[in-house]
């Protein structure tokens, strides 16, 4: 071949990275000993090891010691052991051991690069250029959080001992997302790689030792779902933080009900890449390679759903064939190579099977004419087109380079195709029209959404999702957050009611009778069992019956919350005018409601009105901040600023304790309201009088039909019946501590994100019951990525 033909075949010779440091790595460390806990060098106690192979040939690279229940119990004693002393130092000395770790893993960068690539299948260029530069920025970067922790997180500190659960696509780089926090708040660490990529986990143990990380405040135990569950199930351990499969993340949420973990995961996704006919094609196209063909599509945030609209459809398809036969498929350590193999066989069989079954469905599945290497995980680049939205492969994550075609006529078209899955981690929007697309971003129900680019990440911005894409964040100041602890002003002990079916004696005198119904949709409804609860005054007579709501009138409630759209489109001003318009019309009744507390709980009128003055300035509050508790603008080491928005959870059903009857529920239902959700209220199942006096107090305070909805009835039913709701978003639960542990298990249908006094209530009249602390359960954390320049 002359040299005008190699310029026009444009071929490429082989690029090949070294990888000699990484095989005398590998040939010179025991990996029976694999296990790094109390800062030493351990086999597992059972003796078992499991095999770890390289993706791109099949062939063995180490037998790693295999963590059982007995390893576990040793990691998370030393990290107990450790605990004190590492949460007793000081910011500056907890910064300096991090600002360690990331200058060790800088020294070593191209070792652990290999090491990932080999291990994992993913192409050089990748883990040498994002993974492990990303992997140490986010050490340097929570350096800086641990000096500055007092200052910015005033009133918290670790939450203690910490179980971290990563998965193979990024094994260096979710180790740094989960230590890299957990050591700045004061943490200490159990943490365990993936059975499939365990090397590099193993690495950084070494580089600890070589930080001076002290004895037992990093551990980490290689090994499969014994070692996985024995994390999950410690007593020992605080907090569990997951990343991985949406499936194994509701097992996770179950198994720690009722436990008082506290809880973060990082689950599946199906992400929508929107294309609108003003966008820069060609520009798109790239962006599109990043966002499906990154790491063979092993990525949670893949952009595996095209969504482009009709009037460009023809031209980006073509021009996406056309870029899809020009990727080179082969060997991870080519420097030329675009797609590696995936990580195991079983990945590959259930990637082929998904296709197969798209396929069955009506997708027409195309890939380009390349060969595949003769050994190794590999799959081609496929491109799914005539998917409707029902299809297996708009519904199910492949993970895998399988990429989903649909089309759109318009933006609200485009915005209900995007949202219409049960995923919602992250989306992208491309359209040269910078209004068009800040326009779209809020309306999606994603977590992280890019704006004409894609797979931007930074220590400095949260990640996480919506939905069942899990909970809490990763990275930023929300992600701080996740290991930190603020100490709530714990109340008594909730006890299961025991009311009895009537009170023991009939009230005196002659009031016509009446019976409170319920609050839905902005209208006083009967029950739809057509049931009734006696409701008793503190000296047991008969104060009044009330609606006992069932499994149907919680339906109607969530339908009518889901139904209102006036309260979370109002602006936040708006929103605060309400509030300050319902404390006010409060107040104008405040002697009939100081008297009804006194009758149902028999407090003193001093301490009554003292609730009703409290009710009030709380509903003042939140007032005020319904339009100061706002997000940030981060600025990334990119062309490019995040907006970290803060967004409604959407339907929030909330189970109000016994304890200040009336100022309990306020103190939930106004931090609820002032972020723009809309909100199922279960009231005091002892006292719901004081909730159905409300009513009218709502209706004329100008507050849109079905914000606020109130059902009565027993506690423990409605919660469950709550907790099991799909179309609920998130739960806060007062009550005994079955009922939480109860309503935690039963939430995982749709991974709600549930807040549980477990069994406890809160002094709510005290200054931490109230302000930022419920405010932040009150919202989503969205980072929109707007680049800028040319």
């Amino acid at each position: 071949m002359n040299i005008l033909e190699r310029y026009h075949a444009m071929e490429y010779g082989p690029a090949p990275e070294a990888r000699n440091e990484a095989d005398a790595w590998l040939a010179g460390r025991d990996f029976s000993k694999a296990l790094f806990i109390d800062g030493a060098w351990k086999a597992a106690s059972g003796g078992k090891t499991f095999e770890t192979s390289e993706p791109s040939s099949g062939k063995l690279l180490a037998k790693v010691s295999d963590a059982g229940a007995a390893d576990i119990d040793a990691a998370v004693a030393a990290a107990t052991k450790a605990l004190p002393k590492w949460s007793a130092s000081s910011g500056y000395q907890r910064a300096k051991v991090l600002y360690a770790i990331g200058r060790a893993m800088q020294r070593h960068q191209r070792l652990f690069a290999v090491l990932e690539t080999i291990d994992n299948g993913k192409p050089i260029r990748e883990s040498r250029d994002i993974d492990v530069p990303l992997a140490i920025r986010h050490f340097i970067h929570h350096a800086g959080w641990a000096q500055a922790l007092d200052k910015d997180f005033p009133g918290h500190k670790g939450v203690g001992v910490v179980g971290q659960i990563i998965p193979w696509n990024f094994p260096l780089l979710m180790l740094a997302w989960k230590i890299a926090p957990a050591l700045a708040a004061g943490c200490t660490v159990v943490l365990k790689p993936a059975e499939f990529t365990p090397l590099t986990g193993i690495l950084f143990a070494e580089i600890c030792e070589r930080a001076g990380v002290p004895k037992g405040v990093v551990n980490i135990v290689q090994g499969g779902p014994e070692a996985g569950g024995a994390i999950v199930n410690h007593p020992g351990i605080q907090k569990i933080a997951f990343t991985g499969s949406s499936e194994v993340g509701k097992i996770i949420r179950k198994a720690t009900a009722g436990s008082g973990k506290k809880l973060s995961l990082e689950l599946g996704g199906k992400s929508a890449f929107i294309v609108f006919e003003d966008a820069d094609l060609d520009s798109a196209v790239e962006g599109l390679v990043d966002g499906i063909w990154f790491n063979q599509g092993q990525v949670c945030c893949a952009g595996s759903r095209l969504l482009v609209q009709e009037g460009i459809a023809e031209a980006l398809i073509a021009k996406v064939k056309t870029r899809m036969s020009r990727l080179r498929v082969g060997s991870p350590l080519d420097k030329n190579t675009d797609i590696g193999p995936l990580v195991d066989a079983t990945q590959l069989d259930r990637v082929k099977g998904l296709v197969a079954e798209g396929a069955r469905q009506g997708a027409v599945c195309w890939q380009p004419d390349a060969a595949l290497p003769s050994s190794g995980y590999y799959h081609l680049p496929t491109l799914a087109t005539g998917v409707s939205p029902a299809n297996i492969l708009a519904q199910e994550e492949v993970f895998g380079p399988v990429l989903a075609t649909m089309t759109f006529r318009n933006t609200e078209e485009a915005i209900e195709l995007a949202n219409n899955t049960r995923y919602g981690l992250a989306a992208s929007v491309w359209s040269e029209n910078v209004n068009l697309a800040l326009h779209v971003a809020p309306q999606l129900k994603a977590g992280v959404v890019w704006v004409n680019g894609t797979n931007m990440f930074d220590a400095a911005c949260g990640f996480g999702g919506y939905r069942e894409s899990g909970f809490g964040r990763e990275g930023g100041r929300e992600g701080m957050f996740e290991y930190l602890a603020a100490k709530l002003p714990l109340g008594p002990v909730i006890k299961q009611a025991t009311i009895s079916a009537q009170p023991v004696e009939q009230a005196d005198g002659a009031a016509i009778d009446r019976t409170a119904k319920l609050f839905i949709g902005g209208k006083q409804v009967r029950p739809d069992g057509n049931y009734s609860l006696a409701v008793a005054t503190a000296k047991g007579k008969l104060a009044g019956e009330v609606g006992f709501g069932n499994r149907k009138d919680i339906r109607d409630a969530v339908s009518a919350a889901r139904a209102c759209k006036a309260w979370p489109e109002a602006t936040a001003y708006n929103r605060s005018q309400v509030l300050y318009y319902l404390a006010e019309n409060l107040s104008g009744r405040a002697g009939e409601f100081a008297a009804r507390l006194t009758e149902l709980t028999g407090a003193t009128p001093k301490a009554a009105r003292e609730e009703v003055d409290q009710s009030i300035e709380r509903l003042f509050l939140y007032a005020g901040l319904a339009d100061k508790f706002e997000g940030r603008v981060h600025q990334p080491p990119a062309r490019a600023v995040t907006l970290a928005l803060h967004e409604p959870v959407g339907v929030v059903g909330i189970v109000a304790p016994d304890n200040a009857p009336l100022l309990g529920l306020i103190s939930l239902i106004a931090p609820a309201l002032a972020m723009g959700n809309t909100v199922v209220a279960v009231p005091s199942e002892k006292y719901p009088l004081l909730a159905t006096d409300l009513y009218q107090v709502i209706e004329y305070s100008d507050v849109p039909a079905g914000a606020i909805n109130i059902v009565t009835g027993r506690t423990a039913e409605l919660a469950g019946v709550l907790a099991k709701h799909d179309d609920v978003d998130g739960l806060w639960v007062f009550a005994d501590a079955e009922t939480c542990a109860k309503a935690e298990a039963w939430s995982i249908g749709n991974l709600k994100r549930v807040w549980s006094g477990n069994g406890r209530s809160l002094d709510w009249a005290s200054d931490e019951a109230a302000g930022d602390a419920l405010l932040r359960r009150a919202i989503e954390v969205k980072n929109v990525w707007v680049p800028y320049g040319d």
